[in-house]
């Protein structure tokens, strides 16, 4: 990945990266052996798990205990050092509950309270959200004579290379997107009216470092971390699945974002995506919004998705 340093968009004050994501499940142990196996670096403390990609030294998750079903608890974001007092202005005015951290939070940097009742800190760090496209995997092409594909024997474990985006279940899709627009300067890539929503840094992002869809309350739908090749997708899928881990959809495309996919059905409900080749929106550029009929914008082709794959666990009594 091309390292651009600080594409800032110096008329606007904004976050730049979605910096963790943090939620507790009724079982560490399971939760390292989920995510350990789908490829990431897990790192104990004593009472919580942190995920990491290899070869990264960012922390982009932290998973904690909690006696009920699994909850999305709260969101980081970071922005520049500039940019904090202006957003920190906008997070005074916007009417939410703000100042007092998450109980399972520091007091670091600012926080402001969801419409929906998760809270979101702010941060200054450097920026984790990628400044330009991420680079494929150029395999070599085999000599003449010889296969291309790889013996199952030689395949090495998938390892993806970071977080792109976090989906959201919501019940208030558009006055969560004014939320993150007007409170945290996030933009609208691409949406279906209020069905779905996109939302880009810009100050240089994937299509979407945040995607909001409708359901019956707040909760986490999925985590997508980038890989390097549509075969890494692929071979992720395999990977989950002869490890016990045989629930998911994919491997597809996208049409919003265009990537391609497979999501991996983690043991609470929601998912873990292997995302390869997600449109990017550099710093520069200002991306036309566009508003697509739901039957024409999910993606271009893979197999039926699952019932399961819309149930938001968190918001319903539902069994996983």
């Amino acid at each position: 990945m091309k390292n651009i340093k600080n594409p800032k968009r110096h008329e606007t004050q904004a976050v730049h990266s979605l910096d963790r994501v943090v939620f507790t499940v009724p079982d560490l142990k399971e939760a390292e052996n989920y995510y350990a196996t789908f490829g990431l670096e897990v790192k104990k403390r004593s009472n919580a798990v942190d995920l990491y990609t290899f070869g990264h030294n960012h922390c982009w998750a932290t998973i904690l205990p909690s006696a009920e079903k699994k909850k999305l608890q709260y969101m980081v974001f970071a922005a520049y050092a500039e940019d904090m007092a202006l957003i920190g202005e906008r997070i005074k005015q916007s009417g939410y509950p703000h100042g007092q951290p998450h109980p399972l939070g520091s007091n670091e940097g600012l926080w402001v309270v969801h419409p929906e009742g998760f809270y979101v800190q702010v941060i200054e760090a450097e920026k984790s959200s990628p400044s330009a496209k991420s680079e494929p995997l150029n395999a070599p092409r085999a000599p003449v004579g010889k296969g291309n594909a790889p013996a199952r024997s030689v395949i090495q474990p998938v390892r993806p290379r970071r977080l792109s985006h976090a989906l959201l279940f919501s019940a208030k899709v558009a006055q969560s997107a004014t939320f993150f627009s007007d409170v945290l300067g996030l933009r609208v890539t691409d949406r279906s009216d209020d069905f779905i929503v996109f939302m880009h840094g810009i100050h240089g992002s994937d299509h979407h470092m945040l995607g909001i869809v409708a359901s019956e309350g707040p909760g986490l739908h999925h985590l997508s971390w980038d890989v390097a090749s549509l075969d890494e997708v692929g071979l992720g899928m395999e990977q989950m699945l002869q490890a016990g881990y045989t629930k998911g959809w994919g491997v597809g495309r996208h049409v919003l974002g265009s990537n391609y996919f497979f999501y991996s059905r983690d043991p609470w409900g929601s998912f873990s995506e292997f995302s390869y080749d997600i449109d990017f929106v550099p710093s520069d550029h200002d991306w036309m919004m566009g508003n697509h009929p739901q039957n024409d914008s999910f993606y271009v082709w893979g197999p039926l998705v699952p019932e399961e794959f819309v149930i938001n666990y968190e918001a319903t009594d539902a069994v996983v």
